[in-house]
């Protein structure tokens, strides 16, 4: 036998065994519990029906492929995992999940191979037990610790009684009789999904929208859905904010700049600030060189004071500039937090942000005596050269005499 007939018996091997196996998936008998891989065929008012290569229609409740707006969360074409109910008039019903009504061996039979393939499981929190909570899932008792149950803590236990939520069976044994449940395992997955996606869109420079979780002496934690930043209290407002608390309040909505990512550390940081007008922009028109300003000391350093003229714009006094002519340590021994002064813009730097400011008493004193010393300058020049000194003149007269 030559390498070509070779190759085509075992071509005509191959195309047999691939005909048998669809032939068998065509005509198989699916029992309750069996898992299919099906394709979205449509989708209707309260049914999506699906094609699962074998005779007869497949439909699956549109419930539960709602989100929590209320979208379907698939489209004609899109490939979902199921799971076989029962058949009736040649339709064949599916779940997603493991209802909490089934029961019997077919609940059981169902339990287990959630279980190996890990596949979600619907069901109803009947009472608080030690150590956290009893399900009713498929007609079974089971189990799901209180650190299971979110993401968080549960502050409000009694709240959960009596709802239905998904879980993952993260342990079977005993033939059904021990079964532990989570219901954070789903949470967790369904955070990294949006976590994924969210790398993928989410730049610097974006604005989003968040809401604040908790307040910090450094600034605030906040939340735009998947993840968590931080917005630091130098990012809160363009003026200085000395207590969180008076900008912002926890659970408060608010839209932020994204300042920061590092996905490797996952930290994500946020400004409030950059979604502010900057006073800078208008701070040269408001506050012209060589004018004289109302303002409030806001805060003294060694090396001078800090003077508020509006809001989110600060100039500095240099301490060379408090003493008067006198050499001073520090500039309280002048000014004092607070208070009230008057200053002239000496220089402003629109790009660095930077006003530089003088007292304005001082000014006008150093203006004043310079417009003096000018005065005699011009007086002096301006006196007739042929005159001399009197001492010239004195000696003049003698020679004459």
């Amino acid at each position: 036998m030559n390498s070509e007939d070779r190759e085509e018996m075992e071509t005509e091997e191959e195309s047999f065994a691939a005909m048998f196996e669809r032939s068998q998936k065509d005509s198989g008998h699916l029992t309750p519990g069996s898992k299919v891989e099906a394709t979205v065929l449509k989708i209707s008012k309260d049914w999506v029906f699906l094609d699962t290569g074998r005779k007869g229609e497949g439909v699956l409740d549109i419930k539960e492929l709602l989100d929590a707006d209320g979208n379907v969360g698939v489209k004609v074409g899109d490939k979902v995992s199921a799971w076989f109910i029962s058949s009736r008039n040649n339709e064949m019903r599916f779940t997603t999940k493991v209802g909490a009504g089934s029961g019997g061996a077919a609940g059981n039979a169902q339990l287990e191979e959630a279980y190996a393939a890990g596949i979600p499981v619907e069901g109803v929190v009947e009472k608080e037990v030690k150590g956290g909570f009893e399900v009713k899932v498929a007609g079974s008792r089971a189990f799901c610790p209180f650190s299971q149950m979110g993401l968080r803590r549960i502050e409000d236990s009694a709240a959960l009684i009596g709802k239905h939520m998904s879980f993952r069976i993260s342990e079977y044994a005993e033939n059904g009789r021990n079964i532990v449940l989570s219901h954070r395992a789903l949470l967790e997955e369904e955070l990294q999904e949006q976590k994924d996606a969210l790398k993928e869109t989410l730049k610097v420079g974006d604005r989003v929208k968040g809401t604040v979780t908790s307040l910090r002496d450094f600034g605030a934690f906040v939340s735009i859905g998947c993840v968590e930043g931080l917005l630091p209290v130098s990012e809160l407002s363009w003026t200085r904010v000395k207590d969180v608390s008076e900008v912002l309040a926890a659970g408060q909505e608010i839209e932020v700049v994204v300042k920061g990512i590092d996905w490797e550390k996952n930290r994500i940081s946020f400004s409030l600030k950059d979604t502010l007008a900057d006073p800078w922009e208008e701070a040269a028109q408001a506050f012209p060189e060589g004018s004289y300003q109302n303002g409030t000391v806001a805060r003294l350093t060694p090396f001078g004071a800090f003077v508020t003229l509006g809001s989110g714009v600060d100039g500095l006094i240099h301490i060379s500039k408090l003493g008067a002519g006198k050499r001073i340590q520090h500039p309280k021994e002048v000014l004092s937090e607070g208070q009230a002064v008057e200053v002239k813009v000496e220089g402003i730097d629109r790009e660095q942000k930077r006003i530089s400011l003088s007292l304005a008493a001082i000014s006008r004193a150093e203006q004043e005596q310079t417009e003096t010393m000018d005065a005699y300058r011009k007086s002096v020049a301006e006196t007739p050269k042929g005159m001399g000194t009197l001492g010239d003149l004195l000696k003049a007269k003698l020679a004459k005499g």
